[in-house]
C-alpha cells in the first residue's frame, strides 16, 4: 500500500482495472472510463463486472432511478454510454433537431462509419423533425426540411415520397395513423432514439432495454428446458415467474394421472378424438358405436350426450368438422361406407356408399368445415361435401391415412409406397413431399402445418418438417408393430407428442427431445389411440384393445379441482395415494 493513499491505490492514475489512462485509450476502450481518477474497489473490474455496471446503470436510468444511476457511474468510474451519444440523446429528447445533427456528424467522425448507415440514421432524425413541424401547422418549415433536407439526402425515396402527402392530412389522428407514429413527445422521441441505439456499436451506447432483453431471454431459455412446461404466460412473463429462483414446473402438474376410466364400449376402442372446441370426446369402436360425451366445463365429469350407432364394421377413424358440429366416421378395411353425423341433433345426415368396391378407412375435414377427403388402400380418394357428394376424385391413390392443411385446398395422403404427397383437388395437382422406409401407418399435421407427426410400421414416430421437407426427430421408446396406432401434438403451442403402443402405455415426449418424459401404466391391452384436448392443454384421452377409454389429468389437483361425483358411465378415480398406483394409472419416469 502507498504512503498516504488510504484507499490503497498508486499515486499514477490508474482505473479499477488497474489500468492507465493512457494504455486504456491504446486499447480504444476510453469510452467507457471516466478521465478522472477513481476509487480503487476491493477487487479490479473484469469485463464481466464492465459490462454487468453498465447493464445495470441503463436499466436504473430508464426505470426514473437517475441519482442511482450517476452514482454507480461515479463510484465505478464507468460511462453508461459515450459522452457524444448522451448528448444525442439530449438534444433528441428535447427536440433540438439542429444539435442533434451535430452529434450525429461528432459520431461519424469518431466511428468512421460507411455512409450508408450515417444517411439512415441522419434520415430518421428529420423524418422526426419533418413530422413535428407538419404536426405543429408549421407547414412552410416542414416543406422546406423534405425538399431541402429530407431529399438531398438520396434515402428511400419511395418514403420522401410519402412523407410529402402528409402535409395534407386532416386531423392528428389521421396523421398518426398514416405515419405509424405516436405524435410528437416523449414517447416517439424516445422510440427515436432507441432506434439510432441499434446502429450503435457497444462500446459508444447499449442497446435498448438491453437487461430487460437478457433477462427475457434467459426466462424463454429456462422454459423452454423445462420438460413438463405446460401453462399458457400471461402478456406479462414475470407475473408468471421469479427471476429469483430457476424455472422448474413440478411433474405433479403434467397430465400425468389417470382421472377417470370410461367402460361405455363393449368391444376394442380404436380412435379417439376431441372436438375442436374442446367441449366433447368422440370415441369409436369395433362394437360399432360412436359414443359423444360431454365434458362438464366445471368438474370435468363426462356424460354421454350421444350414442351413434349402426357402423356395421365397426369404427376405426373418424373427423369433427372445425365447427365442431359435424363427425364424418369410417370403418376399417372391409368398409366401403362413410357416416355423416350431425352433432347438433344427434341425427345421422347422410350415410354415403360411392361403390361396393370402395375401402374407406380415413377422412379429414377441411378448414371450411363444408368440405372433407376420405380415402383408403383399394385406390379410392374422395373429395366430399356434407350431403355426401363426391366433388371430385383421384384414382389409384392407395390411402393409409388423409389430412388436410388450413389453406381449404391442400390434401395430405401417406400411400401405400411409404410416401407422403400432396394432393389440391382445386387444380388436380400432386406433389411429393417425403420418402419413408417403412409404411406410413397414420400421421397427425400440427396446428400451423408446420409439422407432420408419422407413425411408422416397425420404426416408431417420425417428426418431419414440412416446409423445409427434413426430419426433425425420431422419437423412440414406443413399440410400434403393424398395428394402426394415432399419435397426437398436444399441449401449450403443441410443446408436446403423445402416442399409444403395443406394450399397453400411453408414452408422451416433449417436442425437442428424442426420450419420452414419462410412460402412462394402466391399459392392458395395446392403445390404439392417443389425443390432447385442444381446449384444456392438461387433458389427454387415450383409447385401448380393453375396451376402456381412459382420461389423464394433472396428479396435483388444482385448488378448483372436480367433484369426485359419478355418472352411470365413468369411474372416477381418488385423487393420490400409492395404494391406488395399479388400478388408476401412474406416469413411469423413462
Amino acid at each position: 500500500m502507498h504512503e498516504g493513499n488510504p484507499n490503497g491505490s498508486s499515486s499514477s492514475c490508474e482505473n479499477q482495472n488497474g489500468d492507465s489512462e493512457n494504455e486504456i485509450s491504446s486499447k480504444g476502450d476510453s469510452s467507457l472510463v471516466r478521465s478522472k481518477c477513481v476509487k480503487m474497489g476491493a477487487f479490479p473490474l473484469t469485463h464481466k463486472d464492465k459490462d454487468i455496471i453498465r447493464l445495470i446503470g441503463q436499466y436504473l436510468k430508464n426505470t426514473g432511478f437517475e441519482q442511482t444511476a450517476d452514482k454507480l457511474v461515479d463510484e465505478s468510474g464507468l460511462y453508461l454510454e459515450h459522452p457524444v451519444a448522451t448528448q444525442l440523446r439530449s438534444h433528441i429528447l428535447a427536440g433540438n433537431w439542429t444539435k442533434a445533427e451535430a452529434s450525429l456528424a461528432e459520431l461519424h467522425k469518431l466511428l468512421s462509419s460507411d455512409e450508408s448507415m450515417m444517411k439512415e440514421m441522419k434520415f430518421s432524425v428529420l423524418k422526426q423533425k419533418y413530422l413535428e413541424m407538419v404536426e405543429d401547422g408549421k407547414l412552410i418549415e416542414a416543406i422546406h426540411c423534405l425538399r431541402y433536407e429530407l431529399t438531398p439526402l438520396k434515402f428511400n425515396t419511395g418514403q420522401v415520397h410519402k412523407l410529402s402527402t402528409y402535409v395534407m392530412y386532416d386531423s392528428l389522428d389521421e396523421l398518426k395513423e398514416m405515419a405509424n407514429w405516436a405524435g410528437k413527445g416523449y414517447a416517439s422521441r424516445q422510440s427515436l432514439m432507441e432506434h439510432l441505439q441499434t446502429f450503435l456499436p457497444i462500446h459508444i451506447v447499449l442497446p435498448p432495454k438491453r437487461l430487460d432483453k437478457l433477462l427475457d431471454q434467459a426466462v424463454s431459455h429456462q422454459i423452454h428446458q423445462c420438460k413438463y412446461h405446460n401453462r399458457s404466460l400471461s402478456p406479462h412473463l414475470y407475473d408468471d415467474f421469479s427471476l429469483l429462483t430457476d424455472h422448474i414446473c413440478a411433474k405433479d402438474s403434467f397430465p400425468s394421472r389417470c382421472t377417470h376410466i370410461l367402460t361405455q364400449h363393449g368391444d376394442q376402442v380404436w380412435f379417439c378424438r376431441f372436438s375442436p372446441d374442446g367441449s366433447l370426446l368422440a370415441t369409436g369402436s369395433k362394437d360399432g358405436m360412436i359414443y359423444v360425451w360431454s365434458i362438464d366445463p366445471h368438474t370435468y365429469e363426462f356424460s354421454i350426450k350421444y350414442s351413434l350407432e349402426g357402423h356395421t364394421y365397426g369404427v376405426a377413424h373418424l373427423a369433427w368438422s372445425p365447427d365442431s358440429k359435424h363427425i364424418v366416421a369410417c370403418g376399417p378395411d372391409e368398409c366401403g361406407d362413410v357416416w355423416i353425423w350431425d352433432i347438433e341433433t344427434g341425427e345421422l345426415k347422410v350415410r354415403m356408399s360411392h361403390s361396393t368396391d370402395d375401402s374407406l378407412t380415413s377422412v379429414s375435414f377441411h378448414k371450411d368445415a363444408r368440405r372433407f377427403v376420405t380415402g383408403g388402400t383399394r385406390g379410392q380418394f374422395y373429395h366430399c361435401d356434407l350431403e355426401g357428394n363426391v366433388l371430385d376424385s383421384w384414382e389409384g391413390i392407395r390411402v393409409h391415412c388423409v389430412g388436410c392443411l388450413n389453406d381449404n385446398k391442400t390434401v395430405l395422403a401417406a400411400d401405400s409406397h411409404f410416401r407422403l404427397r400432396s394432393y389440391n383437388f382445386e387444380d388436380l395437382s400432386d406433389q411429393h413431399l417425403l420418402q419413408e422406409s417403412h409404411s406410413i401407418v397414420s400421421f397427425t399435421i400440427s396446428e400451423d402445418g408446420r409439422l407432420v407427426l408419422l407413425n411408422i410400421d416397425s420404426e416408431g414416430i417420425h417428426i418431419w418438417d414440412l416446409k423445409n421437407n427434413c426430419m426433425v426427430r425420431k422419437l423412440h421408446g414406443l413399440k410400434q408393430g403393424y398395428y394402426a396406432i394415432h399419435s397426437s401434438f398436444g399441449g401449450v403451442n403443441q410443446d408436446f407428442v403423445a402416442s399409444g403402443s403395443e406394450d399397453n402405455k400411453v408414452y408422451i415426449w416433449h417436442i425437442e427431445k428424442e426420450s419420452p418424459i414419462c410412460a402412462l401404466e394402466g391399459h392392458t391391452q395395446t392403445v390404439n389411440c392417443v389425443h390432447w384436448n385442444p381446449a384444456n392443454p392438461s387433458m389427454i384421452a387415450s383409447v385401448s384393445d380393453d375396451s376402456t377409454i381412459r382420461i389423464w389429468g394433472p396428479a396435483m389437483p388444482a385448488i378448483d379441482s372436480p367433484s369426485t361425483s359419478r355418472s352411470p358411465y365413468t369411474s372416477r378415480l381418488p385423487q393420490g395415494g400409492d395404494s391406488f398406483a395399479n388400478l388408476s394409472g401412474r406416469c413411469t419416469p423413462v
